[in-house]
């Protein structure tokens, strides 16, 4: 009598885990085989609810929120993602301009990838990139590098938050599916 409801959930997390991403009429085709009759191996019947039905497969994920850029050029994401650090520093004489400096280089070289100068007391620091995997940012990392051979022993990968674009992260996500 106890082995019952420990089957049932373990027959429900199959199920769960089993019919996520899938199509309804994916579904459907499981659910009336584990219902149909299989001599020598036992019934199993399965109620679902309709509640329950619309639950399953759909994304657990919330929707994010669309954020736009202040001249209307783009439309992004906000997620945690990776950036490149390329400087830091906490002389209060020279971190800023050395920072600055070093940003404008960047952008002339790099005009895709966005650069940030940041101050967090006590430190001045300059981040480049909005990256959504490690191994994108370690690739752009490596071209920085090759172009600036001085900045290459301080720059490494941080996680931060990043913007992705819409469109970038639509097509993305198509290709997951």
């Amino acid at each position: 009598m106890h082995r019952l409801p420990i089957l049932l959930s373990f027959l429900l997390l199959f199920m769960t885990t089993a019919l996520h991403g899938q199509q309804a009429n994916s579904k459907n085709k499981i659910l009336q085989e584990l219902n149909s009759d299989q001599p020598g191996k036992g019934h199993v019947r399965i109620y679902e609810d309709e509640n329950i039905s619309g639950i399953v497969g759909r994304s657990m994920a919330p929707p994010r929120q669309i954020y736009t850029t202040p001249d209307g050029s783009m439309q992004y994401y906000k997620m945690r993602g990776y950036k490149i650090q390329v400087f830091s520093g906490n002389n209060q004489r020279t971190s800023r301009e050395e920072a600055t400096r070093k940003k404008q280089l960047i952008e002339q070289a790099f005009p895709e990838h966005e650069a940030v100068v940041l101050f967090e007391s006590p430190f001045w620091r300059l981040r480049v990139g909005n990256f959504e995997k490690r191994e994108e940012a370690e690739e752009v990392m490596k071209e920085i590098q090759r172009a600036f051979p001085s900045f290459g022993r301080e720059m490494y990968i941080v996680v931060d938050e990043v913007k992705i674009p819409v469109h970038r992260a639509a097509s993305s996500e198509k290709v997951e599916d």
